[in-house]
């Protein structure tokens, strides 16, 4: 009973028409906004020479990288929206896949990056710009691209080598790596078991360098005698924070964990909260809780 499968069927949210209409206005509207908003960051940190610092820099990286990140999976959940056959084929499966596990681990590998800069712009001010050169940065920013590139060949090597059978629904909106194991009919322990592995190590690692760095920073903010000197040390790091929190938190929850047996519903909507709110909210962040960016951005 073991068949090859040419495409897969994506579900999505609803199978009411006027529901898919209303999710189709909706994330068209929040996609455009996303696209927007983040080649806004792209185009003013380029412009404004005063905004080119490393920590601008990587901004700069997060926001195009974001635009990557929700143009792998929102235009096609869009169309599917308003297809009849909302079917995806499986070498499109397998790549969407692959971009979204490499840039998700990329997000996590520049979330981290850009709370090391933070940490040593407030914690090492006097000797910031000798560690943090352009040769530094450079290297932080492609090591962060590159391992990413690397981290999304296994996941996605491991499952396009899986078994599926006639059965092709997929019951979520994009090529997860949780609702294809849910419909494999191989044994994929050792699938789950390593892709688990790779996901502990990865967010892991990354999270726990943010968190180390911000424990530094929040120890040495204080230190600080002024209470406005506290405020306005921590204020450079506020929007970074924040948008650490719901990514990780929304990623935590969804890959570090052995069994991929969350209901369909859930991993739908947390899913949502790193495909398409995370990269619709960090060019809000970043713009309304950082002055030099505002400024510039009049500016511009």
């Amino acid at each position: 009973n073991v068949t090859a499968v040419l495409e897969f069927k994506l579900l999505g949210f609803s199978s009411n028409p006027y529901c898919q209409i209303l999710l189709f206005v909706v994330g068209l509207v929040t996609y455009i906004l996303t696209i927007l908003g983040n080649i806004i960051i792209i185009l003013v940190v380029t412009l404004e020479p005063q905004l080119h610092s490393p920590m601008f820099k990587f901004l700069q990286n997060l926001s195009f990288l974001e635009v990557c990140y929700t143009t792998t999976i929102v235009p096609k959940t869009l169309s599917n929206l308003l297809a009849k056959r909302k079917s995806i084929s499986f070498s499109g499966c397998m790549a969407q896949l692959y971009y979204f596990v490499f840039l998700g681990a990329t997000e996590c590998y520049l979330l981290a990056v850009m709370a090391y800069d933070r940490f040593l712009a407030v914690c090492k001010p006097l000797q910031y710009a000798m560690i943090m050169t352009e040769e530094s940065y450079t290297r932080l920013a492609m090591g962060s691209w590159v391992t990413g590139v690397f981290t999304g060949f296994l996941p996605c090597l491991m499952i396009s080598r899986l078994h599926f059978c006639s059965y092709n629904l997929i019951d979520h909106f994009f090529c997860d790596i949780s609702p294809l194991l849910k419909l494999s009919c191989s044994d994929t322990t050792v699938t789950e078991a390593v892709i688990f592995i790779l996901s502990l190590l990865v967010l892991s690692s990354c999270f726990l360098l943010t968190l180390v760095s911000y424990l530094l920073i929040i120890l040495t903010i204080l230190k600080i005698p002024s209470a406005s000197g506290k405020r306005v040390t921590f204020s450079t790091c506020s929007s970074h924070l924040t948008v650490v929190t719901i990514y990780y938190g929304a990623m935590i929850s969804m890959y570090v964990h052995p069994t991929y047996n969350l209901s369909s519903e859930l991993n739908k909507a947390v899913s949502v909260l790193y495909t398409v709110v995370t990269p619709l909210l960090n060019p809000v962040i970043y713009s309304l809780r950082n002055k030099a960016f505002k400024k510039a951005l009049e500016k511009t």
